[in-house]
């Protein structure tokens, strides 16, 4: 009687895990890299006060079953005096396996907690990047990727509403 009880709490405890979903890490690797000083060797003579601007993009697809390829695309671009003293462009990319998630769950995963696993990667590639470039080294400030997916989502909603009133 003790063994059927214990067996069935375990097959109950295999069911619930076979609910729930799983999310595990694969591989992380840079996927493009590219830097240009286009205005080397005249920056070096400029003071170095740079307008920096950063652009971030992350896209996702399911390579196979289970198995989603999510690229985060960072580009800094530095001006100083009207020109481009370098401009960096990183493609960083990650394989993810996820399985027994809900739909909603899963965007959230791939839109956000995946570009957040990525980013210190990206962050680092830049900051090693720049430094080989011969500039001062650039540290990326941290980047709360809920947020921007929770705002992309707010913008995609308010803009199917508007949609839906022409």
């Amino acid at each position: 009687m003790t063994d059927k009880k214990v067996n069935d709490a375990a097959a109950a405890g295999k069911k619930d895990q076979a609910n729930q979903g799983q999310f595990s890490l694969q591989r992380i690797y840079v996927k493009d890299l590219s830097f240009e000083s286009p205005d080397s060797p005249d920056t070096f003579r400029k003071e170095w006060k740079p307008d920096i601007n950063l652009d971030l993009n992350s896209q996702n697809k399911k390579v196979q079953d289970n198995i989603y390829e999510v690229v985060l695309s960072v580009t800094v671009t530095a001006k100083v005096d009207d020109s481009v003293a370098f401009l960096v462009e990183v493609q960083q990319a990650g394989l993810f396996q996820i399985s027994g998630m809900a739909e909603a769950q899963l965007k959230q995963l791939l839109g956000a907690f995946c570009p957040n696993i990525l980013f210190p990667y990206a962050r680092e590639t830049v900051s090693d990047v720049i430094t080989r470039g011969s500039f001062p080294q650039l540290l990326l400030a941290p980047v709360n990727f809920d947020a921007l997916y929770a705002d992309a989502l707010k913008r995609q909603t308010e803009g199917g509403k508007e949609g839906s009133k022409h």
